[in-house]
């Protein structure tokens, strides 16, 4: 696979309020349709307009302008607005936009990490300097988070003591860039009772490798993102298996998207496993199947 293929973005460009331009990756994009008549539903998020049927299949639309804290959008710019129907962590969803702009084809090396916000910047996962306006990349994951939260009484996965033994003493690094998926993964090892390190971009998930190979004590298990900004999960992955210091470790990537194309992408840079669609309990179970195959640093 070549270099050019590995950092390859194609990005949906709209317009949710002003000038502002904001993007999601078109791998997210099941298809973009007009504004629908929706039924409203009693007790949804105030975000949520209502529900629409596309091909026999109900799915709940968002004004994701109000839903990442700008106005809602008027009865008049709703009239003229597009559906982006997306597929992202286990839901089809539509959000309703102000203005379709264009895709444009990037390179994830060009992506920059947002400075820490808060309030509607909160939603931002990467920054995009393109024709000399700012593109700013949403967290849909994030955004889908507070609309439709996780349950109260979520259920963690439970271990064998066995079970937990072989993963406390293995050094592990979780890299994300949705805020949403780190949580998640933290939670997830937290309730465990499992240390580990995380960060939030493959630049300095490299550099953390490198640093803990030096001192005598590689990375064991890595949990890595596919999409995010500056070094994807990609070609984090073949760094890792192009460094002798580095390449011991049990990779396993991830994505919210549903794609085989991203399946075989990790298989070739050396990925141990890839998980589509993934939740927390399938990555522990994948990261038993790494604590069997390594010797802990």
């Amino acid at each position: 696979m070549s270099s050019k293929a590995k950092h390859a973005q194609k990005l949906l460009l709209f317009t949710l309020t002003g000038r502002q331009t904001f993007a999601i990756g078109t791998l997210k994009v099941r298809e973009i349709i007009p504004t629908a008549k929706l039924t409203k539903m009693p007790q949804d998020h105030p975000s949520v307009l209502g529900v629409t049927t596309i091909r026999g299949k109900t799915i709940p639309v968002i004004d994701m302008a109000y839903a990442v804290g700008y106005q809602p959008l008027s009865p008049d710019e709703i009239a003229s607005a597009s559906i982006i129907i997306t597929d992202c962590q286990r839901r089809e969803v539509g959000f309703l936009v102000r203005k379709i702009e264009r895709i444009v084809d990037t390179n994830w090396r060009d992506i920059k990490t947002p400075p820490s916000m808060l309030g509607r910047n909160a939603f931002l996962t990467g920054l995009l300097i393109d024709e000399k306006q700012t593109i700013q990349l949403l967290d849909v994951e994030l955004l889908l988070s507070i609309v439709y939260p996780a349950p109260a009484d979520k259920k963690f996965t439970v271990l064998t003591d066995v079970q937990r033994e072989k993963l406390k003493p293995l050094n592990i690094l979780l890299v994300d860039d949705s805020h949403v998926a780190r949580r998640q993964l933290s939670d997830a090892l937290d309730n465990l009772n499992i240390t580990y390190q995380v960060t939030n971009n493959g630049m300095e998930a490299l550099e953390i490798l490198k640093a803990e190979a030096s001192k005598g004590h590689p990375i064991d298990l890595l949990v890595s993102d596919i999409e995010m900004p500056g070094l994807d999960g990609y070609e984090l992955a073949f760094n890792i298996r192009d460094n002798a210091d580095l390449a011991g470790a049990y990779i396993i990537l991830h994505t919210s998207l549903n794609s085989e194309m991203s399946v075989s992408y990790a298989n070739q840079v050396g990925a141990n496993e890839a998980l589509t669609k993934f939740d927390a309990e399938e990555l522990v179970m994948a990261m038993l199947r790494g604590a069997e195959s390594v010797q802990p640093s």
